[in-house]
């Protein structure tokens, strides 16, 4: 049975009944490209941004971000669950996707998505939703001494390793307490130095210039590393920027960058107006 005789909707159906309106069409239509000739990476949103309104209405939330033209999602949260988020599971989620246009561009995991006894489930949903980016979000307690940020290393690498031979790609997210020194090294340098390429460096500008660290060094010093990277503003370091020029040439040209994902919302993740604003922005830089 097809998907759409499983909801009893066709496409132009479901786009009429959810109401997209003509503001938000006109927003997603209306947007120039500067550079035709060049396809850059895709735009992605984090739907952490907009949580509150994801909580509330999970359709709705992915038809204003499929509306305001971004081109993909990124999941967060996931533990190796049947369910991806509340009771929806993979299969449901990926209808929505794909009548909307979106893609899947990432899952953000809790690590016990990874173990042993998880990690089948945690593959399995994510073939669903057609990813293959599965990023641990965080690991404060792994990352807080040299000691342990080996073990950690060794880790990814063997979860890396397991994945490879399901089509998929593992990586670890960028947050502030990540670039905290030891004996000079970050300790986002000690673990990217002691994990195997095949475990991706999903780089957070604004995080990592919160912590005091450097993106455009590690984007550097690891090239070709960083399929997928969050970008937001950060004091003066805006899309527009000089600073984010070298940014966007080096996820461009270095660092095989196929996603740039926003990550930039109101206040508890209500609202739409600031991650609308970001991909207008996005745009109009020939993004």
């Amino acid at each position: 049975m097809s998907n759409q005789q499983r909801t009893g909707i066709t496409r132009r159906g479901f786009v009429k009944r959810l109401g997209v309106g003509g503001a938000w069409a006109a927003l997603a239509g209306a947007l120039p490209v500067a550079a035709r000739g060049f396809r850059p990476p895709k735009i992605g949103l984090q739907l952490y941004a907009v949580r509150g309104e994801f909580a509330q209405d999970v359709p709705g939330t992915l038809r204003r971000v499929s509306a305001a033209g971004y081109e993909g999602v990124e999941f967060w949260g996931y533990g190796g669950t049947p369910k991806v988020f509340q009771d929806y599971d993979a299969e449901q989620l990926r209808e929505w996707l794909d009548l909307l246009g979106l893609e899947c561009c990432g899952m953000h995991l809790q690590p016990r998505a990874l173990e042993d006894d998880r990690f089948e489930q945690t593959v399995a949903v994510n073939k669903t939703l057609g990813n293959r980016y599965l990023i641990v979000a965080a690991a404060p307690d792994r990352m807080k001494s040299p000691e342990t940020i080996a073990a950690f290393a060794k880790w990814l690498n063997d979860r890396a390793e397991k994945a490879r031979r399901r089509g998929m790609q593992v990586g670890y997210h960028a947050h502030g307490f990540d670039f905290v020194k030891f004996d000079g090294r970050t300790a986002w340098e000690l673990l990217f130095s002691q994990t195997s390429p095949r475990v991706l460096m999903q780089m957070d500008v604004g995080n990592c210039l919160g912590g005091g660290g450097d993106p455009i060094a590690m984007l550097r010093k690891f090239p070709g590393r960083t399929p997928t990277i969050h970008i937001k503003d950060y004091e003066d370091k805006t899309f527009e920027s000089d600073y984010y020029r070298e940014v966007f040439r080096l996820c461009e040209q270095q660092a095989g960058t196929r996603w740039y994902i926003v990550e930039m919302g109101g206040p508890g993740g209500r609202g739409f107006a600031i991650p609308v604003e970001a991909r207008q922005r996005l745009h109009w830089l020939g993004k």
